[in-house]
């Protein structure tokens, strides 16, 4: 594998990661792993009050799949930054798909990096979340 990661280059895509739809079961167990228990992610009433249609998910939710998509591409310890930017709300129902493009690629000190651009988006291309990573590349065997 660290050979196959070696010979990628700017523009390469890595392997997508898709969820199952966001579901209500979704949102409450992220909100007791993450801590986010804002009632208008978990409580229906309480977000027709504030003015929603229904509940949505937590911001880091998304963002938790980007780290998903990164983590089944390279071990965690080879990933030196990570970074996103919120654009929508992610509703019920829908399906994340996160995908990730190597937009740099350098050598420092003894080892090979890329920094890749990644988005979180649903089935209708709307992106959630839109981010950037730094990863060190395995060393060659």
């Amino acid at each position: 594998m660290a050979e196959t990661l070696h010979m990628i280059e700017v523009g390469d895509a890595i392997p997508e990661y898709t969820t199952k739809p966001i579901s209500r079961t979704t949102l409450a167990l992220f909100a007791g792993a993450s801590g986010d228990h804002n009632p208008i992610h978990i409580d229906s009433d309480f977000a027709k009050k504030a003015g929603m249609d229904d509940v949505f998910a937590q911001g880091m939710l998304p963002m938790a799949y980007l780290g998903r998509l990164l983590t089944d591409w390279v071990p965690q310890t080879a990933i030196r930054k990570f970074s996103c930017r919120f654009s929508a709300i992610t509703h019920l129902g829908e399906k994340i798909t996160c995908s990730g493009k190597i937009t740099e690629k350098w050598e420092d000190g003894g080892e090979t990096f890329v920094k890749l651009a990644l988005t979180a988006a649903n089935d209708a291309g709307e992106v959630k979340l839109a981010g950037a990573a730094v990863v060190a590349l395995p060393a060659k065997s």
